[in-house]
């Protein structure tokens, strides 16, 4: 989208060898390594051919297996083809879980299938819940996965909430931890401080890895959020965690300072995270990216962005640049009277719909099309300012 960005916006990111005198010279021609394309040419072709995998990423591939025929493979792209999975879906599985065609189809890799089958998890929701969490595969049935079903089972009973957790996108790495050593105790604390079932099953569905953390440092992190005022009985406690629980504390503060950078004082940092936790979990490569738009070009303070942290939330090229473009056009028209940025920015799509969209369709067909299209914003911004 808006692939005219990238020229219209472009300031955004912003042993010499001397010859010795001998009489008889005798001469050995070295080899040249080889690429691993030389080296192991079944397995990268292979690759390529039948699962589908780029040069680059069958290469890449090949430095975890090397396959000395394909009946094995073969074996195990019919179970995965039996199942559903297309081609970009084993393409997708194998590039990131190469060892995959090492694995015995109808040992390791059926019971498993046929587990999640058991449990409502079938057609795409299939391949989408190995294909994004393609270690669930490495995952023992016997002694991992099953045990996570049947504590989720235990504590909540309901098959839909084991559906959910297993295609949470972090999900696999519960299945490494023991569900009564670490999980249960920090089920426990969240009790013990008056966080309500409801929302203890909430977490647990959307987000289980939270409750893979040490012990310790989960109970460290409850305290630490209650004491920036969440109070457990409220639903935004669990969202405080979440980020709370997805880094270190020495990750945690370096992307604080980071944010800090900008301008933010103490308690800017703090009302922002109130208002808005989850936007910790914002990498900062794109919290630099944003920040350079809203700061440098949209015309927004550090202050703003701080007091409507939602910002750093959404997404540059699909909401942010967009809108911003379309406001300035529709202003420059006079359609539309100044409106407060960070406002209008964070509307929701249907919100934005029905009060500009569909609006002003009549008056700027042309505007409408740029927006909903993608293209042309570029020669509409020209005209406004000429």
């Amino acid at each position: 989208m808006f692939g005219f960005l990238g020229k219209a916006f472009s300031q955004y990111r912003k042993v010499d060898l001397k010859a010795s005198s001998v009489r008889y010279i005798r001469t050995k021609t070295i080899p040249s390594p080889k690429s691993p394309h030389q080296q192991q040419p079944l397995t990268v072709s292979y690759l390529t051919d039948s699962c589908g995998l780029s040069l680059d990423k069958a290469i890449s591939a090949s430095k975890w297996i090397n396959l000395k025929n394909t009946e094995g493979p073969d074996s195990v792209l019919r179970l995965l083809q039996s199942y559903g999975f297309t081609k970009s879906d084993i393409a997708t599985l194998i590039s990131k879980h190469p060892r995959c065609l090492m694995a015995n189809p109808e040992k390791t890799l059926r019971p498993k299938i046929e587990f999640f089958e058991s449990l409502g998890i079938v057609g795409e929701s299939l391949t989408k819940v190995i294909c994004s969490k393609e270690r669930i595969l490495q995952s023992s049935l016997k002694k991992q996965i099953i045990p996570f079903v049947d504590f989720v089972k235990g504590n909540f009973g309901t098959g839909e909430n084991i559906v959910c957790s297993l295609k949470s996108l972090s999900t696999w790495s519960i299945f490494w931890c023991n569900p009564e050593k670490t999980m249960a105790p920090n089920i426990s604390t969240l009790r013990a401080q008056g966080v309500p079932e409801g929302h203890i099953q909430t977490l647990l569905v959307w987000h289980p890895r939270a409750f893979t953390c040490n012990v310790d440092f989960f109970e460290e992190m409850v305290h630490e959020v209650k004491a920036m005022g969440f109070e457990p009985a409220k639903k935004s406690f669990i969202y405080a965690l979440r980020p709370k629980t997805a880094m270190s504390k020495e990750t945690w503060e370096k992307k604080k300072e980071f944010l800090m950078s900008y301008g933010w004082l103490e308690e800017q940092f703090q009302s922002a995270f109130v208002h808005q936790p989850v936007f910790m979990l914002t990498s900062e490569k794109k919290i630099e990216k944003v920040m350079d738009f809203l700061l440098n070009t949209a015309g927004l303070k550090s202050s703003d962005v701080a007091k409507c942290p939602n910002l750093l939330l959404c997404s540059l090229e699909k909401r942010l640049i967009p809108r911003w473009l379309f406001m300035k056009v529709l202003m420059s028209k006079g359609l539309i009277k100044p409106v407060e940025l960070t406002w209008f920015l964070t509307l929701s799509n249907s919100v934005f719909e029905r009060r500009y969209v569909i609006e002003y369709e009549k008056d700027a067909p042309e505007v409408i099309k740029a927006y909903r299209d993608g293209t042309g914003f570029k020669d509409l911004v020209t005209d406004c300012n000429t």
